[in-house]
């Protein structure tokens, strides 16, 4: 009896493992169902292409015609992950005037970048380096009609080809048709188009602006024109190269052309390609280094960007919602179909995105550490964990920079950092620089990485990230505190992912207290996979680290706390607002022994019920939903992630809004795709099929090729 229900498990396994579940998935048609039109100019619909390290965001022409009309909703950006740029610093301000001394009861001073209130130099400085470097826009490429407004476009059908990776707009304007064709090289700075109209000659426009600095925008100053210039460097008949000065900072435009066409200055940075007919056809590539390169048409860059959306669709994982019966289903399949674009198109380079992605700026165009997990951990789960790696590699280049914070606060190992840019900077922060959820990050990343490689790959993966894995646990077994009087290990001098909580007076939060137990665990493996010896004072802590501290309510249920240390949780405003971060030590991460799962499951129908989720995050949503998957509450996953908030808009082009300040957030569509793909296929030791949907009959999902969570 017993043999006969291991080989149903066995079964089952396999079932749950390969997503087998009847005839194969359709792949373009599941995402060509998915891909958005815009027929209207909706400055929260604009269109991108891009390959991973560079984004092409288009408004209703198919090209950027419009930058200051769509600059207060998703705007229209050209980015780069090497396009930085810094203004002067005539005062010499050093990152060191930044640091400020805290006692945090660790036995020794630490040493932090953060922000001042009062006027001078460390203030100075800190501002400085938090704004500098910025991310800049590289430039503009539009339509070039004479008296053109967005009020004179009429009859507009522009398409998003997800399928092709091509962007195609038509529309009338000022008596004239026109079809605009768009598309991204997949693995240099370039995007081609091809414009016809009916009437008169076609022509484009190139526009620079200026960078503002500023904290969130397009990076687009255009009343700055005497603080920067574009020179012809060269020009032959079908090509001409710019190059782009801008105080310190230089770059190269080098853009190309099939027909008759005649490049010419219209204004200060400001350049027009007119063709000699109705029809334009050409590619611009953004360069940060003047180089010979081998010349892209527009059909080769069309051909290329094809064949590379088609085996990202294909190789990668899917899921089909189109047999579900529940009417929420087709909402939840575009989102994740486009999650999928997005994220590849913004968020896989070599160096970690900002929370905007290449589309605009957000905190500075600087990325966050903590939110790398949130853009990118979709990704081994989904068949593409190369595109993961080539993220990790920028680890191994801020290692120095790391190593550094962590010796300048006393502690051994390396701390990353949390704002930052690709030097490795810190960026000084009243509340970054006291987070340290960031800091496992890197382990489980790459232990998802290592999970889908093959026994030789899995062998280079662990010599080439042994090493940082070790430095980093290093670092969270030497923060852990011994509190001697009850035995135990604690965490205190920080600011969790609850970001309403204080460094000065919190210590034990839930989601840091189960990730250290997580992370630690996983790093000791890593060293017996390298055949060394496990680390005794890691396998110390995680013995002796402290279980999740929990309160009582009105009714005598007890509830887990946003702290050891905040005994009010549950009847203080601020701390039922932003990240119920207690929701991720179970979900997130897999259950351990900290956590109780009757008082998880306890506090999670708190939260459902008395969470103040005006003030939330579009990754709040995912993490409720993995949490209550785990927990074995299907119905209550489903709901979370298409929970009726502002927080958990998705627009029509797949962006997660968030406010008027983040009209897109990448965080949210990358949980978003995380947790289909546990709700789908599990994680380690789970034997069910679907078990994050509910058993109900609405729900007939189909997939294939996910990967379980850990």
């Amino acid at each position: 009896m017993f043999k006969s229900l291991r080989r149903v498990l066995f079964y089952i396994a396999i079932f749950v493992t390969l997503g087998v579940q009847g005839a194969p998935i359709d792949r373009r048609a599941l995402v060509e169902r998915n891909n958005p039109i815009v027929t209207s100019v909706d400055t929260l619909a604009s269109l991108s292409v891009g390959n991973g390290h560079f984004a092409f965001t288009t408004d209703v022409t198919g090209l950027q015609t419009f930058p200051e009309y769509y600059h207060n909703g998703v705007p229209l950006g050209t980015q780069s992950e090497w396009g930085w740029h810094s203004f002067d610093n005539p005062q010499n301000l050093r990152i060191e005037e930044s640091y400020k001394m805290e006692d945090f009861g660790h036995g020794h001073r630490e040493l932090y970048a953060t922000e001042f209130k009062e006027q001078g130099r460390a203030r100075d400085a800190a501002n400085w380096y938090r704004s500098n470097p910025h991310r800049m826009h590289l430039g503009c490429i539009g339509l070039e009609i004479e008296g053109l407004n967005p009020h004179d476009i009429k009859d507009a059908k522009q398409k998003l080809d997800m399928w092709n990776g091509m962007i195609a707009a038509d529309f009338k304007a000022k008596g004239a048709r026109y079809s605009v064709k768009t598309v991204c090289h997949p693995e240099r700075d370039i995007v081609a188009g091809k414009v016809t109209t009916d009437k008169g000659k076609a022509a484009i426009n190139l526009r620079f602006p200026y960078p503002t600095g500023k904290h969130s925008d397009d990076a687009c100053d255009w009343k700055q024109n005497d603080k920067h210039q574009t020179e012809l460097v060269s020009v032959t008949p079908g090509h001409a190269v710019l190059k782009r000065i801008l105080d310190k900072t230089t770059y190269f435009v080098s853009i190309r052309w099939e027909e008759n066409a005649e490049l010419k200055e219209k204004e200060k940075n400001y350049w027009v390609l007119v063709a000699n007919g109705k029809q334009l056809t050409f590619s611009c590539e953004f360069l940060k280094e003047q180089k010979n390169q081998e010349a892209e048409t527009f059909a080769s860059v069309t051909k290329k960007a094809a064949d590379n959306w088609q085996k990202f669709w294909k190789e990668g994982a899917a899921v089909d919602f189109s047999l579900c019966k529940d009417k929420r289903a087709k909402e939840l399949e575009r989102r994740v179909v486009l999650s999928q674009y997005l994220l590849a198109i913004q968020c896989c380079g070599n160096t970690p995105p900002q929370e905007t992605g290449l589309t605009y700026n957000s905190w500075f165009g600087k990325f966050h550490m903590e939110m790398i997990w949130w853009h990118q951990s979709w990704l081994p789960l989904w068949g593409h964990e190369k595109m993961l790696e080539r993220t990790l590699n920028w680890y191994i280049s801020a290692e120095p920079k790391a190593r550094e914070i962590a010796m300048r606060q006393g502690f051994k190992g390396i701390r990353w950092m949390k704002m930052t840019d690709p030097s490795g900077e810190e960026a000084p922060s009243r509340v970054g620089s006291y987070l340290i959820w960031q800091q496992p990050h890197l382990i489980y990343l790459a232990e998802m990485v290592y999970r889908n490689l093959s026994a030789e790959d899995k062998e280079k993966m662990l010599q080439k990230y042994g090493r940082l894995i070790d430095e980093t646990a290093e670092f969270m077994a030497d923060m852990a505190t011994y509190d001697e009087a009850n035995n135990r290990y604690i965490l205190k001098g920080i600011i969790p992912a609850q970001e309403t909580l204080k460094a000065s007076v919190t210590y034990n939060p839930p989601f840091e207290l189960a990730y250290w137990y997580q992370g630690l665990k996983i790093a000791n493996q890593w060293r017996e996979r390298r055949g060394l010896g496990r680390n005794t004072k890691w396998d110390n802590v995680i013995n002796k680290l402290s279980p999740l501290a929990a309160g009582t309510g009105e009714n005598g249920e007890e509830f887990y706390l946003a702290a050891e240390s905040a005994p009010e949780t549950y009847s203080t405003l601020a701390l039922i607002s932003d990240h119920p971060a207690v929701l991720g030590a179970v979900g997130i991460l897999p259950k351990s022994r900290l956590v109780d799962d009757k008082i998880m499951k306890q506090t999670s129908d708190w939260i459902w019920k008395g969470w103040n989720w005006d003030k939330t995050w579009g990754w709040d949503y995912p993490m409720v939903a993995m949490n209550a998957a785990r927990l074995g509450e299907p119905s209550k996953a489903v709901d979370a992630l298409l929970m009726d908030k502002r927080t958990n808009t998705y627009l029509k082009n797949g962006h997660n809004y968030q406010d008027g300040r983040l009209r897109c957030y990448l965080p949210g569509n990358g949980g978003l795709l995380t947790a289909v793909a546990m709700m789908c296929a599990g994680w380690d030791g789970c034997t069910e099929i679907n078990p994050g949907f509910p058993k109900d009959g609405k729900w007939n999902v189909r997939w294939e090729g996910l990967k379980r969570m850990p």
